[in-house]
């Protein structure tokens, strides 16, 4: 029982004795491993912090410069753990975790495949210039002012205050209407008139109505004025003329301005916007008496 004690002993104590003389031998390359995760770490702090303010300048999420800077300073601080590994000499176990943060990667990226997509489209999104917060724009079907661009949805509010939260992915891959990169906008306004109607007389007055309400519109003459066709029951036309305007709700009010401002001139002007009529003609004349007979009707 003493002899198995004693081996047991040197066995346990000849580990200990090894490992010492190894930490020993190792000291340095530890104190200079130790030292490149220190560096390393501050490194990180200061360059996410410089990254997080360059970012700032060119997107307004605070959601998307956090996410930023922390992926930065999780990627050199990455760095120099694999410098500190290295200096000691660990390669097999530098190989084993890069083996393994690939297969995580992988493993993470087919489970999120739908959530990192949407977030790679937001930061893609939040450094394009030509969609920012504030705009006006159009897609999928929606149309409204931007309020939030995050990791996950792309927000408009719409004209009637509802928000609409939008998938980024969605965005990226759909075609985008932005009425905001323009200052001016284009006014479409159809109609007609009467057959007994001067078209010459509807032309001008029509042009010089609009000329007088949108200081935008320096002469009659750069009101477009055009007739389209022969309708069933008016003469149609098709006028069209410039705005100063970054937004839809500003374009539907000045459309709706322009309506009211013509349909008074054309009421002082007697002049003549119908409504479809429809006229039910009968040329043969039948006289037919009808008799109840019994509850039937018989002919006579």
């Amino acid at each position: 029982m003493t002899e198995e004690f004693n081996k047991a002993y040197e066995l346990i104590s000849g580990k200990l004795t090894g490992w010492l003389e190894t930490i020993i031998a190792n000291l340095p390359n530890l104190l200079i491993a130790i030292i490149v995760m220190v560096v390393f770490y501050y490194i990180s702090k200061y360059v996410s912090k410089l990254v997080g303010r360059l970012v700032s300048k060119k997107v307004h999420q605070d959601s998307l410069v956090s996410i930023i800077t922390k992926i930065t300073a999780v990627a050199i601080i990455a760095v120099g753990l694999f410098l500190a590994l290295g200096v000691l000499n660990l390669s097999k176990t530098l190989e084993t975790l890069i083996g393994a943060a690939g297969v995580s990667g992988l493993v993470i990226g087919l489970a999120l495949q739908g959530t990192l997509s949407n977030t790679f489209a937001g930061i893609v999104l939040s450094f394009r210039k030509s969609v920012e917060l504030g705009h006006w724009v159009e897609t999928n079907g929606y149309s409204g002012e931007v309020v939030e661009i995050s990791l996950k949805n792309f927000v408009i509010k719409e004209a009637d205050n509802n928000m609409v939260l939008i998938p980024n992915k969605s965005i990226l891959e759909n075609p985008l209407k932005n009425y905001s990169l323009t200052t001016k906008m284009r006014v479409f306004i159809e109609c007609g008139v009467g057959y007994e109607s001067d078209l010459d007389e509807v032309k001008r007055l029509t042009q010089q109505t609009i000329s007088n309400e949108f200081d935008q519109v320096k002469k009659p003459e750069d009101v477009e004025f055009y007739y389209t066709e022969f309708g069933g029951s008016s003469i149609n036309y098709l006028c069209r003329f410039w705005i100063d305007s970054e937004s839809m709700l500003e374009k539907l009010k000045a459309k709706t301005n322009a309506i009211i401002a013509i349909k008074k001139a054309y009421d002082k002007a007697g002049i003549n916007i119908p409504f479809p009529i429809r006229t039910l003609q009968f040329d043969n004349k039948l006289a037919i008496d009808k008799e109840v007979v019994n509850g039937e009707f018989s002919n006579n």
